[in-house]
Order: structure tokens, then C-alpha cells, then sequence
């Protein structure tokens, strides 16, 4: 087979359906990865004010955190935490999770998502918002977590003297990330999500 018989999904076998999990997977395995490292390469360019760009903000975050010893997950949550900036800036936490969930920790998957609102605590004040917007997940058990996700690997890396790793250093990382088996998560299959 190489092509599907069906026009409308009701009418769909399990031998169509599983030939269509088959190209899915493959073209996934072959590349996801490349399309999401072309999400954060999207970064680079505009300032927009800041003394680096939003592609050096996410390698500082993963050098960082990876020069602080935390966990491959970790470190790859850290380098792609902000790639919703560039399709989805006023949600741009929960699309970089949705992006991680069915590959990482649902602790990794929390921090992510909520780090726009933890990271508020560091300027909205200024904006006439409300800093300790996170304060209503003080009794979430990674709350802690998602604060120092904050303040080690977020609001201090906007340094332009800051010597990065390069991309190169992360993307085996982000391969080995993604390659574990997705939608093992939470998540749906990609022909139903």
C-alpha cells in the first residue's frame, strides 16, 4: 500500500489506519527534530530591545542549566522553553510545553508551562501586573522547582558576555529527547491529536 482507499476517517480500516501510523512515525522520526530546532533558529535576529536575541537567550538557558548539572530533559526544556515566542507569543509556555509533554517528566512538562507566569514575578510589577501571580501554586509540589527553573535558567540569561555552548552541544540532546517513544505522556496518537 501506498496510499490510504478512504476519503472521510469512518470509512478507514486498521490495516489503512496502521499504514498511516507507519508514514506518521517515519517522517516524525526523521524530522521532528529538524523542525523544531528550525523553530528556535527562528529566534535569532531581533533584539527587540533586549541586549541579546531570543535564539541567545534559549542557548544561555540551556548552558546554563546544563553547566549547573541538571538532568538531558532539563536541559533541553531550558533550550526550548521559549519557542512559542515566535508562533503563540501570549502563550507562548503552554505551546512549548505542548511541544515536550509526550517526550518529558509531567514535572518537566509543569515547569514549562507555568514558567511564564513564575517568570512574572521578575517584571510585571513594572507593568502594573501582579508579581506573585504564581503565589496561587504555592502548594503545588513543583512549584519550588519551576521557581528556580526561573532563577537559574531564565531571568539571568539575557548576558551578552555570557560565553554559550553552541547549538551543536544541544541538538544530540534534543535527538535523544525526542526520540523516546511519544505519546507515552498523556498525549494521543498523532493521527488523533
Amino acid at each position: 500500500m501506498d496510499q490510504i482507499d478512504f476519503i472521510n476517517m469512518q470509512d478507514g480500516t486498521a490495516e489503512e489506519y496502521a499504514f498511516l501510523e507507519e508514514q506518521a512515525t517515519a517522517y516524525q522520526q526523521a524530522h521532528l527534530v529538524d523542525h523544531i530546532l528550525g523553530q528556535l533558529k527562528m529566534m535569532a535576529g531581533p533584539k527587540l530591545g533586549y541586549k541579546i536575541d531570543r535564539y541567545e537567550h534559549s542557548l544561555q538557558s540551556a548552558t546554563r542549566a546544563l553547566r549547573d548539572g541538571a538532568e538531558e530533559e532539563m536541559v533541553v526544556a531550558a533550550l526550548l522553553h521559549d519557542i512559542g515566542d515566535v508562533v503563540a507569543p501570549d502563550n507562548h509556555s503552554e505551546y512549548a510545553a505542548s511541544v515536550l509533554r509526550p517526550y518529558v517528566s509531567e514535572k518537566t512538562y509543569w515547569i514549562v508551562k507555568h514558567h511564564g507566569i513564575f517568570q512574572g514575578y521578575y517584571f510585571w510589577h513594572h507593568l502594573g501586573g501582579d508579581r506573585d501571580a504564581r503565589e496561587r501554586y504555592r502548594e503545588h509540589p513543583w512549584f519550588d522547582d519551576c521557581a528556580k527553573f526561573c532563577a537559574d535558567y531564565d531571568q539571568n540569561c539575557f548576558d551578552p558576555d555570557y560565553e554559550n555552548e553552541p547549538l551543536e552541544t544541544f541538538e544530540p540532546m534534543v535527538r535523544r529527547v525526542f526520540a523516546r517513544k511519544p505519546w507515552s505522556q498523556n498525549a494521543g496518537s498523532p493521527l488523533t491529536s
